[in-house]
């Protein structure tokens, strides 16, 4: 090859990539709006109770409006990015967020900003069902997860930011611009989406296979890899057509319910573990255990920015390390931190360095929690479902997701006054050793493996984490 075909190739190659990094950027914009509008509760909340004169469990609900719709959502929109596609869907909901944003910032009562919420909940809800399948799908395998993770790091964007306009939006008295700030992101999703190309695997579905290689070639870095990844994505589908099973019904088919257990029981296990709990309500729980309000904020701002960073950790490791290597690495560590936290909230144990023990036992939740199962929850639900039932599937992990969210936002509360902040702390504790469990026997690991393999595993019974590492292991 000459020195000219080997610069216009690395030349190439370098686009495409650069391509891709963009697209899962843009699209992850998708997953800041879901940090920020479930962060910026945690701060806008006693504002908001002091304005409408809400009681603790009206609080409860107001926080939790937001994932009942978003429940809606990622249910709904099953339907629709089969229909419309997975780019136009998430056109789609970006549109309906910002008419929810602004409906929210101008709430004359709680009862208008719990339904504006709803709204905001059902977009959240929507896009977090499509857009880490959206970018799997366009992903090559070697790269996915880190791409996948793009999501996770808007995420822990749109928390600090929330954060940080919290503890911001005590001087400034006013909820309403501390929520209606989420427009701007919500905007550039908006119009930055319909310059992306779409997904491949849609497109072939609707035999659309001119399109269908025009968007690989946007992020495939030659020709022979477009007509490989094209064929091998037809194959797929015709076999699809061939079974004849698809939709809700093919859920129920034996061979892909162990997609479904490791998939739906991760889901939950990201809600369960706590990690929600502490965003929306670690000021709360703070200002109970005896610190200033502000002292409380600058320690939820602690929380988000740790998050944050243990998320760009974690993207790093992801293809590395693996997933469930990770998850099982890090959640004894979480589980060990809560139980030591809820000591020192029991009782007021720890005496005169108690803030300072509070504090540390959060970061390092933080670190272990968010660096691990936090990371695979939205990942291996754009990764673990056959095409078949991909909408159906992710529709069904992104609500088990939300609704495990919603039990346990709409529940934090009520149980901290029931077996103290201390108790719920070692509730939370034992439910992260349950998903330690739960992965090491039910998920096998993903890592290097294209989605069309891991269908392949599932169709031929392979999909167990022994089988998984014998293939890892196979020359």
């Amino acid at each position: 090859m000459s020195t000219e075909s080997l610069a216009i190739d690395t030349g190439r190659k370098r686009s495409q990539a650069a391509t891709m990094r963009i697209t899962a950027a843009v699209a992850a914009i998708a997953g800041g709006l879901y940090g920020y509008d479930t962060g910026i509760i945690s701060g806008a909340l006693p504002l908001i109770a002091r304005d409408f004169a809400l009681d603790y469990r009206a609080q409860e609900w107001v926080a939790a409006a937001i994932l009942l719709g978003a429940v809606i959502g990622a249910l709904a929109c099953t339907r629709l990015s089969a229909s419309l596609g997975r780019r136009r869907t998430i056109l789609v909901v970006s549109a309906i967020y910002t008419v929810g944003v602004i409906a929210a910032a101008l709430s004359p009562s709680a009862l208008w900003l719990g339904a504006a919420r709803l709204v905001l909940g059902f977009a959240v809800g929507g896009s977090t069902q499509i857009v880490p399948t959206y970018i799997a799908e366009l992903a090559e395998p070697a790269r996915r997860g880190r791409l996948v993770t793009y999501f996770n790091v808007s995420i822990g964007i749109g928390i600090l930011m929330a954060a940080i306009v919290g503890v911001a939006g005590q001087q400034l008295v006013d909820w309403r611009l501390m929520i209606g700030l989420a427009v701007l992101p919500s905007l550039v999703l908006l119009f930055g989406i319909s310059r992306l190309p779409g997904s491949p695997r849609w497109l072939v579905e609707q035999d659309r296979l001119h399109d269908a290689s025009a968007a690989l070639a946007q992020v495939r870095d030659s020709e022979r890899a477009v007509r490989e990844e094209l064929a091998e994505i037809r194959a797929t589908v015709e076999r699809q057509r061939r079974d004849g099973a698809g939709g809700w019904r093919a859920m129920r088919e034996p061979w892909v319910r162990p997609a479904l257990v490791a998939g739906l029981g991760v889901a939950a296990f990201t809600q369960l573990t706590g990690i929600e709990m502490m965003i929306y309500y670690t000021p709360t729980f703070l200002r109970d255990a005896g610190f200033g309000a502000s002292a409380a904020l600058w320690a939820a701002l602690g929380v988000a920015t740790t998050y944050l960073v243990m998320t760009f950790v974690g993207k790093l490791l992801i293809d590395h390390v693996g997933r469930r290597a990770l998850s099982l690495a890090t959640l004894p560590v979480a589980a060990a931190s809560l139980a030591a936290l809820g000591w020192v909230l029991q009782d007021g144990a720890g005496g005169a360095q108690r803030p300072l023990w509070i504090v540390a036992c959060l970061i390092v939740f933080m670190i272990f929690n968010s660096g691990g199962i936090q990371l695979i929850g939205w990942l291996l639900g754009s990764e673990l479902y056959p095409v078949a039932i991909r909408n159906q599937a992710t529709g069904a992990h992104a609500a088990t997701l939300w609704g495990s969210n919603l039990l346990l936002t709409g529940t934090a509360l009520s149980m901290t006054q029931w077996l103290g902040v201390g108790g719920a702390m070692w509730v939370y504790a034992a439910l992260n050793l349950l998903a330690c469990l739960f992965i090491y026997f039910a998920v096998p690991e993903t890592r290097g493996r294209s989605l069309e393999h891991i269908e392949r595993a599932l169709k031929e019974g392979r999909f167990t984490p022994r089988a998984a590492a014998r293939a890892r292991r196979a020359p």
